[in-house]
């Protein structure tokens, strides 16, 4: 029996083939010991499509609404279902983040020692095409 060890709400490693997945369409997104990001659509937003000027910009330079030649917002999502898996503000130019680095051997040894009965009970199930099931 494969273990999968959920590691956020739409992220899981399979430990045998040391791989990240979609945990809403089991898509293998990219090698677990790698940037899962790496694996993942990317769109860059204009920040200012997220959080509108507050006073008029043909008035105003600044508008309370961040400066997209500052600033950048990443929505990295699933290539095969399109669940959005991660979001992040980053300085335009600057490679995306690697917020989860794995000791994959580490995490296979502490699940070997755990078992599958041990497996968290990660939150609601989500369904394709349907979001959460609550």
């Amino acid at each position: 029996m494969t273990m999968k060890v959920p590691m956020t709400e739409y992220l899981r490693i399979d430990l045998e083939t040391e791989k990240w997945e979609c945990r809403v369409c089991d898509h293998v997104i990219a090698p677990a010991a790698g940037n899962y990001k790496e694996g993942l659509l990317v769109h860059n937003r204009d920040p200012r499509e997220i959080h509108p000027p507050v006073i008029d910009p043909t008035k105003y330079r600044y508008t309370f609404a961040p400066d997209p030649e500052w600033v950048r917002i990443l929505e990295f999502c699933c290539p095969k279902c399109g669940t959005q898996i991660e979001t992040e503000y980053a300085t335009p130019g600057h490679p995306p983040l690697w917020d989860m680095q794995v000791d994959v051997p580490a995490l296979k040894a502490q699940w070997a020692k755990r078992g599958p009965a041990m497996l968290p009970d990660a939150g609601p199930a989500v369904v394709p095409g349907r979001g959460h099931a609550h």
